[in-house]
């Protein structure tokens, strides 16, 4: 009996080809949208303010997407920046679902084991989030009383703020020297002018920046190795 190997390359390429595939299929049914429901209402599209509402738009997201390729991709690998970039959430929820699933396997950044697990967990979630999507869409008006009870309103307004929180703290005590910083900056900036704190890509840019030049300021110093 043979011993079947895995091909690293072949699966490579096969996640690439459907990538790709998936990609573009995503971009197309994102961008044929407008134009399918003007057609079937018969609406007449206003040209002059479709482009200057395009422009707009691309100004600001182009750059973003940008940033977001070059931070996400060399973490995640090209199977989960795949689905990623397809079901979206990337910061919410893939990427810390990424990078939980890495560190319990022990899994360095950039291997082929990182790859592999990151795409299977990316997976996973996608799967997992559609499923509570679609229950909470069949529970969401026998469960309306209680998601809009005052009680329960603060809770839900700083759900967010506890999950990074807890996810951001077992990264900021690895390396307390680098941590500190960037995490004091963030703070202050957000608490002086409150409106950056919408601004995700531009401050990852900000914070990014300013923790490789201090990480390399303190390699450079043999502080860290």
């Amino acid at each position: 009996m043979e011993n079947d190997t895995f091909d690293y390359g072949k699966y490579n390429d096969s996640i690439h080809r459907a990538g790709r595939i998936g990609l573009s299929i995503g971009v197309l049914m994102l961008l044929s949208a407008p134009f399918l429901f003007a057609w079937f209402l018969d609406a007449s599209i206003e040209w002059d303010g479709f482009f200057s509402s395009i422009w707009s738009v691309l100004i600001v997201y182009v750059p973003s997407c940008v940033v977001e390729y070059l931070i996400y991709v060399p973490l995640l690998g090209p199977g989960a920046s795949y689905l990623s970039f397809i079901t979206g959430n990337i910061t919410n929820l893939k990427l810390p679902c990424a990078a939980n699933a890495r560190e319990i396997a022990h899994a360095e950044v950039g291997s082929k084991e990182n790859e592999i697990i990151s795409t299977l967990s990316v997976a996973t979630s996608s799967l997992v989030t559609m499923v509570v999507i679609f229950i909470g869409v069949l529970l969401l008006i026998p469960l309306t009383p209680i998601l809009e009870n005052p009680t329960l309103a603060p809770a839900f307004d700083n759900v967010l703020p506890a999950l990074f929180g807890a996810l951001g703290y077992q990264y900021f005590r690895k390396s307390l020297k680098i941590t500190v910083l960037p995490l004091s900056f963030m703070v202050l900036i957000c608490t002086l002018i409150p409106s950056l704190m919408g601004q995700t890509s531009i401050m990852i840019i900000a914070c990014g920046a300013l923790s490789i030049g201090l990480s390399w300021i303190l390699w450079k110093k043999h502080i860290l190795k």
